[in-house]
């Protein structure tokens, strides 16, 4: 009989299998496929022919990306410490258990058990004459209500479960593409703020010499006082402007401490090219089709969980069929202990039992129409993480399209107003011009060097920016991920 009974379930078993997952395609892209062009486009070549023998920029890793290789040992730094990548890493980890306990439920759970049992039964309800005390001994292997799947409920939970661990890694790579192009932002803020500091210390230099220069021709009769007024007035804009750009550069370096999660060596960055001359990025391929968006991981994520919540429907529409479910057990039971070995002491249980919904109030069609609700809220989200990195790499394409020509101009303006200062300068000490002119040539020089910092340190971010917009190094594909389910992995230390 018990090979009967192992038979019979498992000819149940093979009766699983059907999915009530409605059939999907997901929605046509909603932008373009090209990027936008115009002005401020031309320089990109964007949408020039894809070069056959160069690589995407998709599958560029962050390290043949960024140059520096200071740069580059603070990435990795960050890539082992940083906390947020700590959590989206446990992250996943938690949706790769949360998938196989889903999938555990597709096959049934066997436990093996033995027990004793001793009952006195009542005179009142004994069929012998007076009370009776029995005992029992049992030793038994078997399952307790596990549900045929027949109709695909615990298939399409499996199926969500599964869909939504891969969002889960797609948010892990996301976060640490975003950490990657953080720390480079991060690291370009505090060189940027330290070239604007030493600029400012050295202008401060300057304006002190001035003022010190017009206070004694002022005491040979050569000027007045309103003209050291001025030159005292440059002079406490600079402090001012010294102690601000202080301030930035100690917090510049608080930031970028808590993005590495971990302290700086104290003389950190000092020995660093100024980010207008040093090559810290390698410049975007020509050529980026806009079918690169997909590639992105908030995109791969929001299809993700497009899918899941398609799967769940096919949860919902199962509910309304019977649930099937199985308790079989079989073993040894006897009254003595030493004859639960003996012949005859075999003993079995198959306990099938059907549950057939027939009236809840509307409650199983509410849960459909919230499955497909929510089916169509991740169409809209999917479509939407599209277009907005559409958006944010047409920004980046804009910047990069006009950057150069920006920087180009503001490198004349630098060299025009350095022209005037030094005529304004030698008007001034000939005594043809007040030092009012002096000043604000100087002032003007000043604000043009500072832009000249603001902008190349901008370009510099916005290809950081655009490699990120675009997911370059985006890693690992689904059918990878996969492959690894079953495979133990090694957590982050949590030290």
């Amino acid at each position: 009989m018990p090979h009967r009974l192992l038979s019979a379930s498992a000819a149940l078993l093979l009766l699983g299998g059907c999915s009530l997952i409605p059939e999907i395609e997901l929605p046509e892209s909603p932008v373009e496929g090209l990027w936008p062009s115009g002005p401020a486009y031309q320089a990109t070549a964007a949408n020039a022919p894809l070069d056959p023998g160069q690589p995407s920029l998709a599958d560029l890793g962050w390290r043949e990306f960024f140059r520096s290789p200071e740069l580059r040992a603070l990435i990795e730094r960050a890539l082992d410490n940083n906390r947020d990548l700590r959590v989206a890493a446990l992250d996943v980890e938690r949706a790769r258990a949360l998938y196989r306990i889903s999938r555990s439920e597709l096959l049934p759970q066997v436990e093996a058990g033995a027990g004793f049992t001793r009952q006195r039964t009542a005179e009142d309800f004994s069929q012998t004459a007076g009370s009776r005390t029995n005992s029992r001994f049992e030793a038994n292997v078997g399952t307790t209500a596990f549900e045929l799947d027949l109709f695909g409920r615990i298939r399409s939970l499996n199926e969500e479960a599964l869909q939504q661990y891969f969002a889960t890694e797609e948010a892990r790579r996301s976060t640490r593409i975003a950490l990657i192009a953080e720390v480079a932002n991060a690291y370009l803020a505090l060189l940027a703020d330290r070239e604007l500091l030493a600029l400012t210390e050295a202008t401060l230099k300057a304006q002190q010499q001035s003022y010190d220069l017009t206070s004694a021709r002022v005491g040979q009769g050569l000027g007045s006082q309103l003209d050291v007024a001025q030159a005292r007035t440059a002079v406490e804009t600079a402090r001012a402007n010294r102690s601000l750009y202080t301030r930035l550069v100690a917090q510049d370096r608080n930031a970028l401490e808590l993005l590495v999660g971990a302290p700086l060596p104290d003389d950190f960055g000092a020995a660093a090219p100024p980010v207008t001359t040093a090559d810290f990025v390698t410049d975007v391929p020509p050529g980026l089709p806009s079918s690169l968006l997909l590639r992105r991981p908030d995109v791969r994520r929001a299809e993700r969980e497009l899918l899941a919540a398609n799967a769940n429907i096919g949860a919902a529409r199962a509910a309304f069929w019977p649930t099937i479910s199985l308790t079989a057990s079989g073993g040894l039971a006897s009254g003595e202990l030493g004859q639960l070995f003996q012949a005859g002491s075999g003993a079995w249980l198959f306990s099938p039992s059907v549950s057939l919904p027939i009236f809840d109030a509307g409650r199983r069609e509410a849960d459909l129409e919230g499955a497909r609700i929510e089916r169509e809220i991740a169409v809209a989200q999917y479509e939407q993480s599209i277009q907005a990195g559409f958006r944010e790499v047409a920004d980046a394409l804009a910047a990069r399209g006009t950057l150069d020509d920006q920087i180009a101009a503001q490198r004349d303006l630098v060299g025009a107003t350095q022209e005037s200062y030094d005529l304004s300068l030698l008007r001034y000490d000939q005594g043809l011009d007040n030092f009012l002119t002096t000043l604000d040539s100087q002032r003007e020089l000043y604000q043009a060097q500072q832009d000249l910092i603001a902008l190349e340190r901008q370009r510099l971010a916005n290809l950081a920016t655009l490699y990120k917009a675009l997911g370059g190094g985006t890693g690992a594909t689904s059918a990878e991920v996969v492959a690894g389910l079953d495979r133990p992995r090694a957590l982050p230390t949590l030290d």
